[in-house]
């Protein structure tokens, strides 16, 4: 098998049956199948398991940046020999293009490109051209417009030692890949020249360049050098240099788009003289003849992807390039926290083109830039072949199409709203995840009518689902004070939900006036600071933690053995069923876990949750007594300080923070490490050397590591002064 997979652990509590029987599943040619683990169940674990049986190369897709770094940690250490790669939006900061006709606003795109994502990027590209052994872990973003995987591979340029090939012809080709020169700035996609001696650093290497010699019209020797002292790490019989740009186009094929592009111009402001719009054919005309130009002269301009489909000859209206062809026509697709990256992945498309619409009628963009588009739902299911979707909350979606008589997908009406989705009301189709009580044995996943839907109940460490306690709203203030404090006399922490910012900060203050150590956590906080806060809940800085929503998915918090949800029974999308079963099993790590709901009237999402605990407690505590386990709390060390905060964080810094990660993993040092560099190049960028200068002087103290809690103290100390 071609992935081989490292771990020192076994499967365990449901993970055996779960992995045998998706991976029959699998071999019997099913689409559809979904994973129902459980928060704690080691769903990452099984997942690992299933690819390296399945032996294909595999995506896995998340919602969140946040946590497809978490996955993109866990996959490298589970796979340290085979090609594990990540392909996120590479915007630190991102402000498309967009115009307001009722203001006449134009609104120019804006965007702060992280490098080192850009350069993940490009290496997942490479690795999937060249590789049958890769593992991707992509957000959304892999659905969006990138360029042609043919022109991409057609583009690479291998060299060996003893090629024919002159210095010439090696930098000619070297600018067609669109590698710049700059023998004194020398950094990713860029190369310089030193006699016979060629010095490459390509755009997807970080420290390592290649230095190519050459000895008249022949390739004398390859080296890897390192990037900063240009010491040579090892000798190469030969490499292969990728493009430096996502969008590469030959230029046989840029000149024949290009015509292609100036025809278009022409109709287009034909048509808009006709209908007397002589500003936005004016304004058209020199924007498009500007672009040209740049192409012409460097091979690219900004906002080339608009002109994607003239580069790449596809027909009008038809979909764009994206990740998912560079992958071969049977992978695996892996949906991680399946219930809401589906909906996202639906609700792409609606918004972009009702954005580059209003450019194309108003004059700033031409028609064919409609074509640089993220996929609709269809054709990134035609894309697509075996899916498994992932979730401790699995949606309709799911569900409904793991079952084996829908050999088409039936496309579920997403949050968005989109009309060419057809809506099926899931109360009236009733589809029970069962088919885990038969032996692994007797499972067939060829079976018509058996849900495709494999529990993950049971987990390792033997821990139940939390116990549900039901409380009128009437003194819900009061009891949870009380409960509260129960919780902390014993050394345990308590997680506390609310509906608004507003009520979860004015909460705080109050339990805080009782004498209550608690902080509030939401939206509003900065990424830093909320590791912070993480980190002194389970350090025992404070007991009590109010939230909203970022109470819900992925929050990895041992310590926490009560949740308190006010006002459970105000139906609505922070109390709906996913969200109760999600907020509900923040408190699944811990032996004495109790979730407290206030609510005077039992809503379906409340009795949904209530028969599905019950469903799981009764199948855990059956494979307790059977195996004679006893129930151990989950138990990991508390990350050191790490507080970095600044009241001058960027706002790129709060677009990237939407949720908070699943465990400790994603709010590591490397992880601050990496923002804080982030911030420090923002800072450099304003000419604010003197605040760049202390964030990298703190970079330095965490790479480097304090000796003690204390000299980290004192640094932080000296810092804020």
């Amino acid at each position: 098998m071609p992935f081989q997979l490292s771990s020192e652990y076994e499967p365990q509590g449901d993970q055996r049956q779960a992995i045998e029987k998706l991976s029959r599943s699998l071999a019997a040619g099913n689409k559809h199948q979904t994973l129902l683990g459980v928060t704690g169940s080691g769903k990452t674990f099984t997942m690992a398991n299933l690819i390296a049986r399945h032996g294909k190369p595999t995506l896995i897709m998340s919602h969140n940046k946040t946590l497809a770094a978490q996955l993109y940690s866990e996959f490298k250490n589970f796979f340290p020999y085979n090609a594990v790669e990540y392909f996120v939006s590479y915007f630190d900061y991102y402000q498309p293009e967009a115009y307001i006709p009722r203001s006449d606003t134009y609104i120019e795109k804006d965007s702060a490109v992280n490098e080192e994502i850009e350069r993940l990027r490009l290496s997942t590209m490479g690795s999937l051209l060249t590789r049958d052994d890769t593992i991707v872990i992509a957000s959304v973003s892999c659905i969006y417009g990138l360029g042609s995987p043919e022109d991409y591979k057609d583009m690479m340029l291998p060299v060996r030692v003893g090629q024919s090939l002159t210095r010439e012809e090696f930098l000619s080709s070297l600018v067609s890949l669109l590698f710049e020169r700059n023998d004194i700035n020398f950094g990713r996609g860029k190369y310089r020249v030193r006699g016979d001696v060629v010095e490459v650093h390509p755009a997807y290497l970080d420290e390592t360049a290649i230095r190519v010699e050459f000895f008249g019209d022949e390739v004398e020797r390859i080296s890897s050098i390192h990037t900063v002292n240009g010491k040579v790490i090892e000798q190469l019989a030969s490499h292969t240099f990728y493009p430096a740009k996502q969008f590469i186009t030959a230029g046989d094929k840029m000149k024949v788009a290009m015509k292609h592009i100036r025809a278009e111009l022409d109709e287009r402001v034909h048509e808009l003289e006709k209908d007397g719009k002589l500003i936005e054919a004016q304004r058209l005309k020199m924007r498009t003849e500007y672009d040209l130009e740049m192409m012409n002269e460097l091979g690219f301009c900004q906002g080339i992807e608009n002109y994607s489909r003239h580069l790449t000859g596809r027909p009008p209206g038809s979909r764009p390039h994206t990740l998912l062809d560079f992958f071969p026509r049977d992978f695996l697709l892996l949906v991680d926290e399946s219930h809401a990256t589906i909906p996202q992945i639906g609700g792409m498309y609606e918004g972009d083109k009702s954005r580059k619409t209003t450019l194309v009628e108003h004059g700033f963009r031409l028609p064919s830039a409609l074509d640089n588009r993220p996929l609709r739902f269809d054709e990134f299911m035609e894309m697509t072949n075996q899916r498994v979707y992932v979730s401790a909350t699995p949606g309709p979606f799911d569900l409904i199409n793991s079952r084996p008589e829908n050999r088409k997908f039936i496309p579920v009406k997403p949050r968005s709203g989109q009309e060419d989705f057809m809506p099926i009301d899931f109360k009236k189709i009733k589809v029970k995840a069962s088919g885990n009580e038969e032996s692994v044995d007797d499972f067939d996943p060829t079976k018509l009518g058996k849900p495709l839907v494999v529990e993950q109940i049971i987990r390792p460490t033997g821990l139940l689902d939390p116990v549900l306690i039901l409380r009128p709203l009437k003194g819900q203030i009061d009891e949870t004070i009380e409960m509260c404090r129960q919780r902390v006399e014993k050394g345990e922490r308590v997680l506390v939900t609310t509906l608004t910012k507003k009520t979860a900060e004015d909460l705080a203050e109050y339990l805080k006036s009782t004498g209550l150590k608690c902080r509030y956590l939401h939206s509003d906080i900065d990424a830093i600071e909320r590791v912070e806060i993480l980190r002194q809940l389970r350090a025992a800085t404070f007991d009590i933690l109010i939230g909203i929503n970022l109470l819900r998915e992925g929050l990895d918090l041992p310590e926490v053995s009560l949740v308190c949800i006010l006002d459970a029974d105000k139906e609505g999308f922070l109390r709906n069923q996913t969200s109760l079963i999600q907020t509900a099993g923040r408190a699944a790590r811990h032996v004495n876990g109790e979730c407290v709901l206030f609510a005077d009237v039992v809503t379906d999402s409340i009795q949904a949750l209530i028969d599905i605990t019950e469903y799981r407690r009764a199948r855990q505590i059956a494979h307790n007594e059977a195996n004679g386990i006893t129930p151990q709390s989950v138990k990991r060390a508390v990350q050191q300080s790490l507080h970095s905060y600044e009241k001058g964080l960027h706002e790129a810094d709060k677009l990237n923070a939407s949720l908070v990660a699943e465990d400790e993993s994603a709010y590591d040092k490397l992880r601050v490490i990496s923002e804080l560099e982030e911030e420090m190049r923002i800072a450099a960028s304003k000419l604010e050397f003197e605040r760049a200068a202390l964030i990298r002087d703190q970079i330095a103290q965490l790479k480097s590591g304090p000796t003690s809690a204390q000299k980290h103290q004192k640094y932080s100390r000296k810092r804020s002064s």
